[in-house]
């Protein structure tokens, strides 16, 4: 198995901090258009340096397609308002008339149940409320880890786990569908 992290441009945690002060404004934009509605905000949580490619936006666009899947089985009317694709990542920021703490649910089904679910963060938030919706919040256990299924914080922090350990996970993960 080859690893699809061979391809791509490196990003530097500079140029990762500029994303995430790039999505809250973009967040606080759609709010502003969007005040009474849940916002879904759905990127990939892929380790290292390399954060986007043509292999990572195959698996990003089949994960939120299966996503997209999910709020139409749950018929929650959900709108694209914007789609990111860019060196530190591929990201996708929905609107949805629903019910926040329903469409959480939906978001910690598909990041639980789905082999492609795993590599996905999908945030959900409500304006005026400075944090996503947690699983705590749903009493749901914490996210666990794709390799050895302890809580994932934990082996983050801890540096548990190789980024290439890692990607070598999202790397099979990529064949399975794929090849």
């Amino acid at each position: 198995m080859k690893s699809i992290f061979n391809e791509g441009k490196k990003q530097s945690i500079a140029e990762v901090l500029a994303s995430k002060d790039k999505r809250v404004a973009l967040q606080q934009e759609i709010f502003a258009k969007y005040p009474n509605k849940a916002l879904v905000d759905v990127n990939l949580n892929v380790p290292g340096p390399i954060k986007n490619n043509h292999y990572l936006e195959k698996l990003f666009n089949r994960g939120v397609n299966e996503l997209e899947g999910k709020f139409k089985r749950n018929n929650f009317h959900y709108q694209l308002i914007k789609h990111l694709d860019e060196d530190t990542g591929s990201e996708n920021f929905y609107v949805l008339d629903d019910n926040a703490n329903g469409v959480k649910k939906v978001t910690t089904d598909f990041e639980d149940k789905t082999k492609l679910g795993r590599l996905f963060d999908a945030d959900v938030l409500i304006k005026g409320q400075s944090n996503a919706i947690s699983r705590k919040d749903l009493g749901y256990p914490v996210r666990k880890c794709f390799l050895c299924n302890r809580p994932a914080k934990e082996c983050s922090r801890s540096r548990r786990h190789s980024v290439s350990e890692l990607q070598d996970y999202i790397s099979k993960i990529y064949d399975e569908e794929f090849n």
